[in-house]
């Protein structure tokens, strides 16, 4: 089946107008966003809580048994990750914030990311997939979100000297600490 000229520009418009009434309706049902500081919602928690085991690979603590270890590994990077983008100028944090709005809407979440359900019902391997897809995607405004993904998770993790030994890092030198 060919398409022809007139039906791409239908079907452009078609998708267009979806978009803008996906928006729209997110944005009555979210309200207007805030214009200060980045807030770490519910749906932006979970996506990170679903993203960060993604990032983080073997650094992260496995699960052996119930000493909690891996949880509040994960409370902590995604506690690190709010710091860090509480330390970029606003406009960078309304950047991430809508980030995180896009992910959390769920037609722009299946479509985008390729997560079907919730966040917190996302399979690590098709976090792994999206991620990969980002990663490598044609278009840089993904690119780009993957690497504000990358950099956030992994900059916040490894600020943490606990984290320094897994990396080979000494720490800074003393002269320089003093």
């Amino acid at each position: 089946m060919q398409m022809r000229r007139r039906s791409f520009l239908k079907l452009g418009l078609l998708g267009a107008c979806a978009l803008a009434a996906g928006g729209a309706a997110y944005r009555l049902v979210r309200g207007p966003a805030p214009p200060g500081r980045f807030v770490l919602d519910g749906e932006a928690r979970a996506a990170l809580a679903a993203i960060v085991p993604a990032m983080l690979g073997s650094a992260l603590p496995q699960d052996t048994g119930d000493t909690g270890a891996r949880a509040a590994a994960l409370d902590g990077a995604i506690a690190g990750v709010a710091t860090a983008i509480h330390g970029l100028p606003l406009a960078a944090q309304q950047e991430v914030q809508d980030l995180f709005g896009l992910l959390a809407l769920a037609p722009a979440r299946r479509f985008v990311a390729g997560v079907t359900g919730g966040w917190r019902e996302a399979d690590p391997a098709q976090v792994a997939a999206f991620l990969q897809a980002w990663r490598t995607h044609r278009l840089a405004t993904l690119q780009t979100a993957y690497l504000a993904l990358h950099d956030l998770i992994l900059g916040a993790w490894y600020a943490d000297a606990a984290h320094w030994s897994d990396i080979g890092y000494p720490g800074p030198l003393p002269e320089l600490s003093a």
